[in-house]
C-alpha cells in the first residue's frame, strides 16, 4: 500500500485511504476522482460492490490491484463492476495514466446514460422516465399516445444458437425500421429481454395503430443481420393508449407486455391493444347470452326465412296500403338479379378460355425453394406420411426444402414415423407449432424459418404434381409475387358428394380463377396450392381470427400492390368431403370467411387509389354480389306470395308472363354452360368422367345451387350471433383407385 500511495502521490496525485466497511460513508462526505482497491480477489471484489452499492460511486473510475491475477480473477473482478484490474507491481506511471484515461472517460453503467452508446436506445430506466413525464401530464393536455412493447418471435432460438447478445442487436435493428417509418417524436427504448419499447406522443389511437402496422409488415419482410447471420423476424406488437393507462409506467409498460404476448400467440403482425381480461383470469360471457345465441343458431333455418321472407313480405304488403306498389318493382329486381348473375357466370366462362400462358423460360435461374405443409396432426395423421413422401419425389432443379408446420393436442405415434423420415432426408424439416390452434398460426410460424426464396402453401392432403414448382417459378421470375394452382379432387370415387365436389373444383379452379384473373386483372390466392415469394409472403402473413384467411390475406396483399395470377396448369391432387354433413361444416365455414373478408375488405377497397376501375368493378363483384346474391334469390317467395296477396289468390295469377320464363330459362342455363366449359377445361383423368359432368349439371340445377344460397344466408346469421367455430374437416386417406381418378 505504501508503495502504491508513494507512486500515486509522485506522479502528482493526491491520495487519501480508507478501510472496507468505510468507504461509503467518505464517498458521501467528499467523492474522490477515482478509486484504487487493494486485495486478493474476494477482498478487491468486496470493494468493488461496496463503491458500486453507493449512489456515488457508481460512475466512479475503480481499478483493482491484486497480487499475481490471473485471467479467471481478471474477469471476476471485471464483471462484478471494476474497470480495470493489474497486478500490484505495475509500473507507477502506467497505474497514473490507466486512471486519468479514466477520469477524463468517466465509465458509466449503460442503464445510467440516456441513450445507449451502441444502440442510440434509452434504457428501460430513462424510458420508463419519458413516459413517465407524458402519464403525468394533465387528462386535458394530454392529445393521445400510446405506450408500445415489441416482441420477436423467434428470440429464444436465436439466443439458444447466437447468445445473449442478439437481445440488444435485434433491438437495435428493429429500432432503425421503426425511426425510419415513425414521426421525429417518437421515443425508442430497450430492455434487457431484448424488448424494442416505443412511446408514440400525441397521436390518435387510429394513427398509431396503422403506423405500428406499417412497421410490422416492413420488420418482417426485412432480412437482418444478426450476429452475423442473416435472419428474418417476426415482430408481435402490444400497445397501450396513454389515455388509458395507469400513472405507474411500470404498470402501463407491463400491460403493453401482456397484449405484446398475445400477438406473440398468433405471430400474424397485427398489433394487439391490451384490454383487461389479458391480465387475470378471462371473463366468460354471460351464460344467459350464450343461451339466446346458442338458441338462434339451432332455429336458424325458421330465423332466415322470418328475415329473408317474412318482414319483406310484411314490408310489400304494407306499403302497397299506403299507395307504394313496392313488390311489383321488387319482382324486376328479382329478375334483374337472376339475368346478371348468369350473364357473370357465362362471362366468366368466355374469358376463361383464353388464359394467359405461362412463360416458357424463367426470368432467373431456378433458386432455392420451400414447401409449407400445414397439418393439425390428429385429423391428418392417416394421410400425412403419405403427403410427405410426395413431397420429397418433387422434381426441382435445385434445393427444396419441405417444412412440415403442425400442430397437435397430444403426442401421436406419426410423429415416430416422421422424424425417422427426417433423419433419412435432411430436406424435411419437423416443426411443432406450440400452442398454435389453427393453420395461420402454422404457416405464421414457418414462413421465417424457410430458406427458399419462394414458398409453396398446402394443405396436409395435398399430392402436388412432380414439376409444379419448376412451373410456378416461371411466373414468379416474370414480375408476379403470388400465382395460384389448380386444386383437383383425387378421391372422387369415394361418394356422389366427392364427385360433385371433384366436378364443382374444375369449374372453380380451371373455369372461374383463370376467367375472373383475365376479365378484372386480378387473382385470388385459394389457401392451398399456392406459390408466394417469400418476402411477399412474410409482409402478409395469415390472419387466425379469419375462417378464409387466404382469401383475407390476398386482399391486404392486393391492397399493397402485390401481383396475383392464376395458372390451371399447376396441378394438386387433394381430397374432398365424402358426406354432406362434412361438405356442409367446410362450405360453412367458407361462406362465412368470405363475408367476413367482405365486411373487412370490400368498402376499403372501393375507396383504395390502388385499384384500377377494372379491378374495383372486379371486387365488387366478387366480395359485393356475391353475398347479396342468395338474398337476392330468396326474395321469390316473398314477391311471389305479394302477387298472389294483391290479386286475390294463384288462380287469377298468370304465370306464363314471357319475361319471366325466359329469365328462368337463362338463369338456369348458366349452370349448364358452366358445367360444360368445366369439362372443356379439365385435366385429361377428370375430363374422361363425362358422367360425373352431366350428374352435376343436374344437381346443381335442382338442389347445389339452393344448397350453397342456404349456407350463404345460414353463415350471414351464423356472423351476426358472433358465432366463429372452426370446424375441422374430417381427412380419411383416398383408396387407389380414387388416387387415380
Amino acid at each position: 500500500m505504501e508503495r502504491v500511495v508513494q507512486g500515486l502521490v509522485s506522479t502528482g496525485h493526491e491520495v487519501r485511504q480508507a478501510v472496507p466497511g468505510q468507504i461509503g460513508p467518505q464517498l458521501q462526505q467528499a467523492p474522490p476522482d477515482a478509486i484504487v482497491a487493494l486485495g486478493a480477489r474476494q477482498q478487491g471484489i468486496e470493494v468493488v460492490r461496496e463503491v458500486r452499492a453507493a449512489p456515488a460511486g457508481r460512475a466512479l473510475p475503480l481499478l483493482v490491484l491484486s497480487k499475481d491475477p490471473g485471467p479467471s480473477e481478471v474477469v471476476d473482478v471485471l464483471q462484478h463492476g471494476a474497470d480495470d484490474c493489474l497486478p500490484e507491481s505495475a509500473d507507477p506511471f502506467e497505474l497514473a495514466a490507466r486512471i486519468e484515461a479514466k477520469r477524463h472517460r468517466v465509465p458509466v453503467p449503460v442503464e445510467s446514460l440516456l441513450l445507449d452508446p451502441r444502440t442510440g436506445l434509452y434504457s428501460r430506466s430513462h424510458f420508463l422516465d419519458e413516459l413517465s413525464k407524458e402519464l403525468g401530464r394533465p387528462a386535458s393536455g394530454r392529445k393521445g399516445g400510446i405506450v408500445a412493447v415489441v416482441a420477436v418471435a423467434e428470440m429464444a432460438a436465436l439466443e439458444t444458437r447466437l447468445g445473449p447478445r442478439v437481445r440488444r442487436e435485434v433491438a437495435e435493428r428493429l429500432a432503425g425500421v421503426a425511426e425510419k417509418i415513425g414521426s421525429a417524436w417518437d421515443r425508442f427504448g430497450w430492455d434487457e429481454s431484448g424488448h424494442l419499447l416505443i412511446l408514440m406522443p400525441g397521436v390518435d389511437e387510429e394513427s398509431a395503430r396503422r403506423g405500428l402496422q406499417q412497421f410490422a409488415s416492413a420488420a418482417a419482410g426485412t432480412r437482418f443481420v444478426v450476429a452475423d447471420e442473416n435472419v428474418r423476424l417476426t415482430p408481435a406488437i402490444g400497445w397501450q393508449p396513454l389515455t388509458a393507462a395507469p400513472e405507474d409506467p411500470e404498470l402501463a409498460v407491463e400491460q403493453a407486455l401482456d397484449a405484446t404476448a398475445e400477438a406473440l400467440s398468433h405471430r400474424d403482425l397485427r398489433p394487439v391493444m391490451y384490454v383487461p381480461s389479458m391480465r387475470g383470469p378471462r371473463h366468460r360471457r354471460h351464460s344467459g347470452i350464450r343461451g339466446v345465441r346458442a338458441l338462434l343458431n339451432a332455429l336458424s333455418p325458421l330465423v332466415v326465412l322470418l328475415v329473408g321472407v317474412g318482414l319483406p313480405f310484411l314490408v310489400y304488403t304494407q306499403t302497397y296500403r299506403l299507395g307504394f306498389d313496392l313488390g311489383s318493382a321488387m319482382y324486376w329486381v328479382v329478375v334483374a338479379g337472376l339475368i346478371v348473375s348468369a350473364l357473370l357466370i357465362i362471362v366468366e366462362c368466355l374469358f376463361s378460355l383464353d388464359a394467359p400462358p405461362r412463360p416458357s423460360k424463367p426470368g432467373q435461374p431456378y433458386p432455392p425453394a420451400s414447401a409449407v405443409i400445414a397439418a393439425y396432426l390428429p385429423n391428418e395423421a392417416a394421410t400425412i406420411v403419405d403427403t410427405v413422401e410426395s413431397f420429397l419425389a418433387l422434381d426441382y432443379p435445385n434445393h427444396l426444402e419441405v417444412v412440415l408446420a403442425y400442430n397437435t393436442p397430444h403426442p401421436l405415434p406419426v410423429e415416430d414415423t416422421l422424424r425417422e423420415m427426417a433423419r433419412r432426408d435432411p430436406r424435411l424439416v419437423l416443426m411443432e407449432v406450440q400452442g398454435s390452434t389453427s393453420k395461420a398460426q402454422n404457416v405464421n410460424a414457418a414462413v421465417t424459418r424457410v430458406r427458399g426464396e419462394f414458398v409453396g402453401i398446402f394443405d396436409a392432403d395435398h399430392h402436388p404434381a412432380p414439376d409444379s414448382f419448376r412451373r410456378a417459378w416461371h411466373w414468379l421470375s416474370n414480375g408476379y409475387e403470388v400465382v395460384q394452382g389448380h386444386c383437383v379432387i383425387r378421391n372422387g370415387d369415394s361418394s356422389w358428394v366427392a364427385r360433385m365436389v371433384a366436378v364443382e373444383f374444375e369449374a372453380i379452379y380451371a373455369v372461374s380463377h383463370p376467367g375472373r384473373t383475365r376479365l378484372y386483372d386480378f387473382g385470388v390466392f385459394g389457401g392451398s396450392n399456392g406459390f408466394w415469394r417469400t418476402d411477399a409472403l412474410a409482409r402478409t402473413r395469415m390472419h387466425g381470427s379469419m375462417l378464409t384467411e387466404d382469401i383475407d390475406s390476398t386482399m391486404r396483399a392486393l391492397k399493397e400492390g402485390t401481383r396475383f395470377t392464376v395458372d390451371r396448369t399447376l396441378v394438386s391432387r387433394e381430397l374432398a368431403p365424402t358426406n354432406l354433413t362434412s361438405l356442409w361444416n367446410q362450405r360453412s365455414r367458407w361462406a362465412q370467411g368470405w363475408l367476413q373478408v367482405s365486411l373487412k375488405h370490400l368498402w376499403q377497397a372501393l375507396r383504395s387509389p390502388v385499384f384500377t376501375r377494372r379491378q374495383k368493378l372486379g371486387l365488387l363483384v366478387l366480395l359485393g354480389w356475391r353475398e347479396l346474391q342468395p338474398w337476392l334469390t330468396l326474395q321469390m317467395l316473398p314477391v311471389l306470395g305479394y302477387a298472389v296477396w294483391k290479386e286475390g289468390g294463384p288462380a287469377d295469377l298468370d304465370w306464363a308472363v314471357p319475361i319471366c320464363l325466359l329469365a328462368m330459362v337463362f338463369t338456369l342455363s348458366a349452370g349448364v354452360i358452366q358445367a360444360a366449359f368445366a369439362w372443356r377445361l379439365a385435366i385429361p383423368e377428370l375430363k374422361r368422367r363425362r358422367r360425373w359432368f352431366w350428374t352435376y349439371m343436374l344437381l346443381t340445377t335442382v338442389f347445389y345451387t339452393h344448397f350453397k344460397n342456404i349456407l350463404a344466408r345460414h353463415a350471414a346469421l351464423k356472423e351476426a350471433l358472433g358465432e366463429r367455430q372452426w370446424r375441422v374437416t374430417p381427412r380419411a386417406a383416398a383408396a387407389k383407385a380414387g388416387e387415380r381418378a
